[in-house]
């Protein structure tokens, strides 16, 4: 698989459609909440809370390959491709738990903005080293997969 920062859900019934396959639009939902959790890891998550630094969607692109379904659980691989001098830009890779293939990809380009103006402003050094070191092995777990597929058998 993959030893990039990874996050785990459960597909809910609400994001799904009248077959039970996730929703298209969800998935702009499953990148955003993976952002922020793959930035909470790289230690950022502190200055988003309080409004230190903030960030916009400038563009977003999608790729499907397989329907996620109804409970299943997701596995969203998270790195930095590009730090440029106000933005950056994330790969999100998206598998079902336990699988290898990947259903979905997402490039997802965000910029960096004043708090206050909403005016790009250049990435601090601090947050330009993490998105280049990345957050290698963690893990943030919303759908409890990790403590299920670890437990013996």
């Amino acid at each position: 698989m993959t030893d990039r920062f990874r996050y785990y859900l459960r597909i809910r019934y609400g994001e799904c459609d009248a077959q039970k396959v996730v929703f298209n639009a969800r998935y702009a939902d499953y990148v955003d909440l993976s952002t922020v959790e793959f930035l909470r890891a790289l230690g950022f998550g502190e200055a988003l809370i309080n409004g230190d630094f903030d960030y916009q969607l400038a563009k977003l692109t999608i790729e499907w390959k397989a329907p996620a379904r109804f409970d299943q659980v997701l596995e969203l691989s998270v790195h930095a491709t590009r730090v440029g001098n106000t933005s950056f830009t994330v790969a999100t890779e998206f598998r079902v738990a336990g699988e290898k293939p990947v259903i979905a990809t997402a490039e997802t380009v965000y910029v960096l903005v004043d708090t206050r103006t909403l005016r790009k402003t250049p990435l601090p050094a601090g947050l330009r080293a993490a998105l280049e070191r990345g957050a290698q092995g963690a893990i943030t777990d919303h759908a409890g997969y990790c403590a299920v597929a670890s437990a013996p058998r």
